[in-house]
């Protein structure tokens, strides 16, 4: 009895640690949208992720002391610096391209349903997914969500150069990323310790990003940029990247990667509610009509219908569930 009540009271703690983590995410795309503004989208990417990696290179020497005892292997960091190019390097490039083109609103919708999406279809066609009745309708749905929400986006306040399309099409690239980045670290994660594994890997994407950056920085009028600019690049490294990174696996300790899945469909929530509050923008009825559609259809694809999660049969008060594992779960402005 006294186990069962204090796993409710770790569950309960790590519901709301998943959802700040998710608050977090959604608002990253309103606040990254309004660093974009102001420089090139890919000055803007590198100062996030470069600010992110020094502040996880600091939490990880803080936190040495009590992680001596595990250690990375030259394998396992040459693997995690591989796997965070695609995490970060590629997914973040077309993220900020996509910021660029369109409004944050339909990042924060495609990206964080999508992803999940494409993860679950590329494991059923690997054949490490079972391919299911619910879990290939629900593959179906989130396809034709998709196409309706593009259709939308080709449509009124797509702009006269079809800029706002391009961009949607630019962040199902990032999602493509996300799904690609979610398999691989899978096996990266496993057995290593994650703050370790996640500060290489956004070490070596951040060092990547400077390469497109670089030439883009005499763009930039340093002098010009307003106290909320920097406020905003101060946020993202800091609320979205580092803070959400530790809550993220305070809550995966004891709620299941698929259970934390389905949080991650708050983030679309936080990120459109972000977006029409500080940033005025909106999307056409048909691109509403196809994120719902998305969604049901994520929803159905990822779970397939079970959401219920049991208490842990240890007592050690954590679950079975493996917090190095993401590939059910999605990016989220990361």
């Amino acid at each position: 009895m006294q186990n069962e009540m204090k796993w409710r009271n770790e569950a309960a703690n790590a519901y709301l640690y998943l959802l700040a983590t998710m608050a977090f995410f959604g608002s990253a795309f309103a606040s990254s949208k309004a660093v974009v503004g102001h420089m090139p989208h890919q000055v803007a990417a590198v100062l996030r992720f470069g600010g992110g990696a020094l502040i996880l290179v600091l939490l990880l020497v803080l936190s040495g002391r009590k992680s001596k005892g595990v250690r990375l292997t030259a394998g396992q960091v040459v693997r995690a610096a591989a796997v965070g190019l695609l995490g970060v390097f590629a997914y973040n490039l077309f993220f900020f391209w996509g910021l660029s083109l369109a409004p944050s609103i339909d990042g924060s919708i495609i990206v964080p349903v999508l992803s999940p999406v494409i993860t679950t279809g590329i494991l059923v066609v690997l054949g490490r997914e079972k391919a299911s009745a619910a879990r290939i309708g629900g593959l179906a749905l989130g396809v034709a969500g998709a196409a309706l929400f593009f259709v939308g986006a080709g449509g009124v306040g797509a702009g006269a150069d079809g800029s706002r399309l391009t961009g949607d099409l630019i962040y199902l690239l990032g999602a493509l990323s996300w799904a690609l980045y979610s398999i691989a670290s899978k096996k990266v994660l496993v057995g290593t310790d994650p703050l370790r594994a996640t500060t290489f890997g956004t070490v070596a994407g951040a060092l990547a990003l400077l390469v497109p950056a670089i030439p883009a920085m005499p763009e930039v009028d340093w002098t010009a940029l307003s106290g909320s600019t920097w406020a905003n690049i101060a946020y993202l490294a800091v609320g979205p990247t580092a803070v959400a990174y530790l809550f993220y696996y305070r809550g995966l300790r004891v709620v299941s990667p698929s259970t934390a899945t389905v949080i991650m469909f708050t983030v679309p929530v936080f990120g459109v509610t972000c977006a029409v509050v500080f940033l005025g923008e909106s999307f056409t009825g048909l691109q509403a009509a196809g994120a719902v559609v998305m969604l049901a259809g994520a929803l159905l694809a990822v779970t397939q219908g079970r959401l219920r999660q049991k208490p842990p049969a240890t007592t050690s008060g954590h679950t079975a569930a493996d917090p190095a594992d993401p590939v059910r779960t999605g990016p989220t402005g990361r």
